[in-house]
């Protein structure tokens, strides 16, 4: 585990690291509002260029939708995709929002998201307790880059003031964590909240 004298900042993952996040409960709305089987959807759902591009600011909501229509072959009213997919999100980590919370006068916290615009304005406002502690937020649809790719963790680290091998970054998918560290920060594998109390267990 890094050593608390080697680290000046916290960074945090949201989905999966602060909140859980459940995508089948995404696709079995699409699958009970289309009649397509959820088994199907699911493999036609993938996280490829029109994603990569709606995360990053570059695929409005409009488009995504279009895209989802084509790719699941669903027909869909963009009301009817915007129901299911705000179903995504799920319950907090009560350790880990505690633990964010308990930290938030000890070091600096921050919050790194893969998202897209219409989920953060529905996440931002419910869990808002929950990220109040944060000192700043960087999410992909603002930055125009998403993790994992290097540059999006440079521009995070640039924006904190903070060299990037003295952040210490936290993320429940193993290809984040590996960008991370390509682009010089600490990580950490979050695979349950027992993974972040014990690497900030120095500052608690």
């Amino acid at each position: 585990m890094p050593r608390k004298e080697d680290i000046d900042a916290l960074l945090y993952d949201f989905g999966g690291v602060i909140i859980a996040i459940d995508f089948e409960r995404v696709f079995a709305r699409w699958s009970e509002l289309s009649g397509i089987p959820v088994d199907e959807i699911k493999s036609r759902f993938v996280h490829g260029e029109e994603y990569e591009a709606h995360e990053c600011g570059r695929l409005d909501e409009e488009g995504f939708y279009a895209w989802m229509r084509k790719a699941i072959g669903f027909r869909l009213a963009d009301e009817q995709i915007r129901e299911g997919w705000m179903r995504v999100f799920g319950p907090e980590f009560p350790e880990t929002v505690a633990a964010v919370r308990q930290l938030a006068d000890r070091i600096p916290q921050y919050l790194f998201s893969n998202t897209n615009v219409e989920h953060l304005a529905v996440w931002s406002r419910r869990y808002a307790a929950a990220i109040e502690p944060f000192r700043d937020r960087f999410t992909s649809c603002e930055l125009g880059a998403r993790k994992p790719h290097p540059e999006a963790f440079a521009r995070v680290a640039e924006k904190i003031g903070v060299p990037p091998g003295r952040i210490l970054f936290f993320d429940d998918t193993m290809p984040n964590v590996e960008g991370a560290r390509a682009a010089g920060l600490q990580a950490v594998h979050v695979r349950s909240p027992d993974d972040v109390l014990r690497a900030v267990r120095p500052w608690l």
